[in-house]
């Protein structure tokens, strides 16, 4: 067995603060964030990352430009072996397949036993499989990294017959690429239209309605199983109608990355539960990005959010924790999504209590918003409308009352209610 120790106090009580070593346990986003935060605060212990796909890269690309082919590998990358290497952050190669919260060492699968004062989880999510009768088949595709990707791409000949299951933002942006290149595109969900609690309902008939205009046949339909006969898929629905493909693509949500949580004797449930400094039920151990349920000092578990600005939120939380200084004010939720030439971004919450109030363009609605009962802006959604949504993001974090009647008015610039 081989042993990679940094200080002999890592096997006493943990400690936090500049010099403290920190090991962390995945690569994406919300892993290389609290790496990269914890050199931008001047942190100068030990810093390493361990991940079986090595150097940190970035996933929304994914069902996007990597899959058009538009960048590379390289162009994922979010930061480089040189880059690391100047900002003494180690990257080892390497499967988990243990961690020991009491002593700070981690087992890889290998054999290789690592140590640390702070050990971070920035394990993500595993895609959630079909619990229906062939929804565990080898050749149902997946897209959570960048093997995944390859793969479909792989797949994606001009005329091939592809279904995705799940219109959520992965598999609407799958659609889109797919019928860049040339792919026959048939989408089935369950929900008419989906995406209702992200944009609210007028925005969401709005962007379901678009893959029709682009050639995706939408089926609204719940699959009850998959079989394969002759390299062509069938999936069955429960309405009786039958799909036949070349390809499937599943993509309806993600389950969180827990085992190894779990099997320390970390608390989890639905997700490994952390406080707002993303510190585990262990003094030791942190945990980031998607695999984190925050629970507030209230006690209430708050649900977990899988979009890319949470991981870099997240490190951020924990990388100041870690290194002992104030952390950043926490803004309202922000998420973005590209699909057939549009941009869709949102920030806050559509399905708080409220009203919904929609701006429209020459009879279009472009913009939703969430107001309660008070004039306090919630949430706001909007197709093509970045501007917007920066200066709903400032409404919001600033607790500014706003009147519906100038949010539905297209001559009102957000920006001034911002003010």
């Amino acid at each position: 067995m081989n042993t990679e120790s940094s200080t002999a106090s890592n096997r006493g009580n943990p400690s936090s603060g500049p010099e403290a070593s920190v090991l962390i346990i995945g690569a994406g986003l919300a892993g290389f964030s609290t790496a990269r935060q914890l050199r931008s605060l001047g942190h100068t212990g030990r810093v390493r990352i361990v991940d079986p796909e090595g150097l940190p890269y970035d996933r929304p690309p994914l069902s996007k430009d990597y899959l058009l082919g538009r960048t590379d590998q390289t162009g994922l990358l979010l930061a480089d072996a040189a880059w690391c290497e100047e900002h003494e952050i180690e990257i080892l190669t390497g499967a988990v397949a243990s961690l020991h919260p009491a002593t700070g060492e981690v087992v890889l699968v290998d054999g290789t036993v690592l140590d640390a004062d702070v050990l971070v989880l920035a394990t993500g999510g595993t895609a959630r499989k079909l619990s229906i009768p062939g929804g565990d088949l080898g050749t149902v595709l997946e897209l959570r990294n960048r093997d995944d990707a390859d793969r479909l791409r792989h797949a994606l000949l001009p005329g091939i017959r592809l279904a995705i299951i799940g219109a959520g933002l992965i598999g609407a942006e799958t659609a889109s690429a797919a019928r860049e290149l040339g792919a026959v595109v048939v989408l089935i969900d369950p929900m008419d239209p989906p995406l209702v609690p992200a944009v609210g309902p007028e925005l969401a008939r709005r962007l379901h309605d678009m893959h029709a205009e682009k050639g995706v046949t939408v089926v609204t339909g719940i699959p009850e199983s998959i079989t394969r006969n002759e390299g062509q898929h069938i999936i069955a629905l429960a309405n009786g109608e039958e799909i036949i493909a070349d390809a499937v693509l599943v993509g309806v949500g993600i389950t969180p990355n827990t085992a190894l949580a779990e099997a320390s004797g970390l608390e989890v449930d639905g997700g490994i539960i952390v406080d707002s400094q993303q510190r585990t039920s262990h003094r030791r151990v942190y945990a980031v990005g998607d695999c984190a349920r925050t629970r507030t000092v209230e006690g209430v578990l708050k649900r977990r959010a899988e979009h890319w600005e949470n991981a870099m939120n997240s490190g951020h939380q924990a990388a100041s924790a870690i290194a002992g200084v104030d952390a950043p004010t926490q803004r309202a939720d922000w998420f973005w999504s590209d699909r057939h030439g549009v941009h869709v971004e949102g920030v806050g919450s559509m399905t708080e209590p409220g009203t919904t109030v929609i701006r429209e363009a020459d009879g279009v609605p472009v913009m939703a918003f969430r107001v309660d009962g008070e004039g306090y802006l919630l949430g706001c959604a909007t197709v093509d409308g970045g501007l917007a949504v920066k200066a709903a993001r400032r409404i919001i974090d600033r607790r500014i009352r706003v009147d519906p009647a100038h949010l539905a008015d297209p001559t009102v610039n957000l920006k001034k209610l911002a003010r």
